[in-house]
């Protein structure tokens, strides 16, 4: 529990939504490529381990003083085990047992995908279907574990899918379509029309766009920037790359300051981020925060008093757990919508939020794709997290208002943000 104002500078690990794009484009690149500053987590290490078991060369040549890592990817041929399946923990990883499975099409073997047992709930259909449009061969039931038989290559063509569960499923086919003999094209095409849906977290579809034009992809965006794309076959660059912090990790810490009556101070910070900063800057700012950004610095302080919202958070949803936290301390009544996809994460993040929050005598209430969250005097007791990152943090979160909250299994947080015990002590203690 907060006992004091807090006034700290924080210093980041990267962005892990970077760093596996980064990751699986120099994979697939034409020639080597030097990454600085990929975040040193589970979801990570997967990445690397799973790309490393399909022959690609990755070597660490050290560390940033923030324990990123600095890493030579070399592209090597890829292959897989032609005697048995080679084997591809994903853990957790939204990224890892989506943006993987494209990559292994192009190994010559096969490649057996399974992870956690909280992962073989999440959603996979969407994209194995896909993948299976593009010509790829596909032993499946729809979720993990599934078997990818590598032939070296992959046709590719046009797909239509819904990916209204999730962005990722959009930029797991863009990653790769440049390596497909006649590229891709992917439509997003809601399975009912009757209640159409965006596809979610477009931030990160355009990240992943980024991530291509910087390699020398072009996307070319076939009838809207929401939901159609076309990559034609084309040489995906090596490159020499300096990754940027993650901006979904720092909130919890400024939310430390919006609570407890002080300043937080992140160093660093992109000028021209490929992270929705605005998006959930504007977010703080209507609960109360007062922002200021200047030479690569980005500062939130609070007064202690926060303010309730109603807001579509369908295009920054990595946030909604850290927001719903807040709304929960909040002096007036909230309504976040948008963020049904969340069902489909770690865990369903609305249910396991409204039933943590309620548990401590909140007044939560859930809908198919929002949260309403009323005004409440919370008391302390455990704090379950799902194995989830994003659910630990809620809990620390709401630990800085109300006294006897203790989260379940805070290491889970490692899963993106490694030594957070210690950041959140040390963040407390300054």
């Amino acid at each position: 529990m907060a006992t004091r104002a807090i006034n700290a500078t924080i210093t980041l690990p990267s962005s892990k939504s970077l760093s596996n794009r980064e990751l699986i484009l120099s994979a697939l690149a034409d020639s080597p490529s030097t990454l600085h500053g990929v975040l040193d987590a589970r979801d990570t290490i997967l990445m690397i381990e799973g790309l490393r078991s399909l022959g690609v060369d990755i070597e660490e040549r050290g560390r940033d003083a923030a324990g990123n890592l600095d890493l030579v990817v070399i592209p090597h041929f890829l292959r897989a085990s032609y005697e048995s399946p080679t084997v591809i923990n994903v853990g957790l990883a939204g990224t890892v047992m989506r943006f993987l499975p494209p990559v292994a099409a192009f190994a010559h073997g096969d490649s057996y995908f399974d992870g956690d047992a909280g992962a073989r709930k999440r959603p996979m259909a969407t994209l194995l279907e896909a993948l299976k449009d593009l010509g790829v061969e596909v032993e499946d039931r729809g979720r993990l574990p599934f078997l990818i038989h590598g032939k070296g290559q992959v046709r590719g063509g046009e797909v239509v899918l819904d990916a209204s569960k999730s962005s990722q499923f959009v930029s797991a086919l863009l990653l790769s379509a440049a390596r497909c003999d006649a590229g891709a094209t992917i439509r997003h095409v809601p399975a009912d029309l009757g209640n159409p849906r965006d596809v979610p977290s477009l931030p990160h579809v355009e990240m992943t766009i980024n991530s291509l034009a910087r390699r020398g992809v072009t996307v070319h965006r076939t009838s809207s920037a929401r939901d159609s794309w076309h990559v034609d076959p084309q040489n995906i660059n090596g490159i020499d790359l300096t990754l940027e912090g993650d901006l979904s990790n720092a909130t919890p810490f400024f939310a430390a300051a919006l609570i407890a009556s002080g300043e937080v101070t992140c160093t660093d910070w992109p000028f021209n981020s490929v992270q929705p900063v605005t998006a959930i800057a504007q977010v703080f700012e209507a609960m109360g925060a007062r922002i200021t950004r200047s030479a690569g610095l980005f500062s939130l302080s609070g007064v202690g008093e926060i303010q309730g919202i109603d807001v579509d958070l369908s295009d920054i949803g990595e946030v909604a757990p850290t927001i719903t936290a807040l709304c929960a301390l909040a002096e007036t009544p909230s309504y976040l919508r948008g963020i049904g996809h969340l069902r489909g994460h770690e865990t369903d993040r609305l249910s396991a939020l409204a039933t943590e929050i309620n548990q401590l005598g909140g007044h939560v209430i859930e809908e198919p794709t929002a949260l309403r969250i009323n005004p409440a005097r919370l008391h302390g007791g455990t704090f379950h997290t799902y194995e989830d990152h994003r659910m630990a943090t809620a809990g620390a979160i709401l630990g800085l208002r109300v006294p006897g909250i203790v989260v379940e299994n805070i290491e889970t947080t490692g899963k993106t943000l490694p030594d957070f015990t210690h950041r959140w002590e040390e963040l407390l203690n300054k």
